[in-house]
C-alpha cells in the first residue's frame, strides 16, 4: 500500500446497488470514468436503469500532485467475488449507503465485514445519501452501529452527485490515512 504523499494509491467506493458509487466517481474523476454498466435486470427491487457488473474507475490528483485511482464495486451480492479483487491493495474504503433503505444498517455491516479485512490501514469513511427523505434512517444510527462494533469511522451525509460532497469523503479518508503515517496533505 502506498500512503498519500508517496505516489499513486487506490481508494475503493463500495456499497449496495443504487447507493451512488458510479455517480460519485463520475462527479470527481479528472478522466472520463470507465464504467461496466449493463441494463438492470432487477427492476422489481431497484428502479435504476443500469447497474455496475464489473467495476467503475476514475482518477483524481490530490494537492501536491499525488494521483489517486478510484474504484467502484458492483453492489449486488452476486458480484461479491469482485469485492476482494477490487479491495486488494486499497489504501482505504468509502462505503456509500442509501438511508431510505429499510436494511441500510445491515448493509453497513455487510460492507464493513467484506472490506475491513482487505484494507490494512483500517481506514473507512461512510457516506450516507438520501438522509433527508421521509423514512430515512437517522445518520447517528450509522455512527452508533460502527461504535457498537468497536470501530470509529467518520459518517457523513452526502449527495453523490455533488463533487464537493464526494471530495469531502476523499479528503476525510486521506486525513485518516495521513494520521497513520508520517507527513501530511491534510493541512
Amino acid at each position: 500500500m502506498t500512503a498519500p504523499g508517496e505516489g499513486e494509491f487506490k481508494i475503493v467506493f463500495t456499497g449496495p446497488m443504487g447507493a451512488g458509487k458510479t455517480t460519485a466517481i463520475a462527479a470527481i474523476s479528472e478522466v472520463e470514468p470507465v464504467r461496466t454498466e449493463v441494463d438492470n435486470s432487477d427492476r422489481e427491487n431497484h428502479e435504476k436503469e443500469y447497474t455496475t457488473v464489473g467495476f467503475d474507475f476514475g482518477r483524481i490528483t490530490l494537492p501536491g500532485g499525488h494521483p489517486v485511482r478510484l474504484y467502484g464495486t458492483p453492489g449486488q451480492a452476486r458480484f461479491r467475488f469482485m469485492w476482494s479483487i477490487l479491495g486488494r491493495g486499497a489504501a482505504g474504503v468509502i462505503i456509500l449507503l442509501d438511508a431510505t433503505r429499510a436494511d441500510a444498517l445491515e448493509q453497513l455491516d455487510l460492507f464493513v465485514d467484506a472490506f475491513l479485512p482487505l484494507v490494512p490501514s483500517g481506514a473507512i469513511v461512510v457516506g450516507i445519501g438520501r438522509n433527508a427523505e421521509p423514512g430515512a434512517v437517522a445518520t447517528d444510527a450509522f455512527a452508533t452501529r460502527m461504535e457498537a462494533r468497536g470501530l470509529v469511522a467518520p459518517v457523513l451525509t452526502i449527495d453523490a452527485r455533488e463533487p464537493r460532497d464526494v471530495r469531502l469523503l476523499v479528503h476525510t479518508l486521506t486525513c485518516i490515512l495521513e494520521s497513520r503515517v508520517p507527513a501530511g496533505a491534510c493541512a
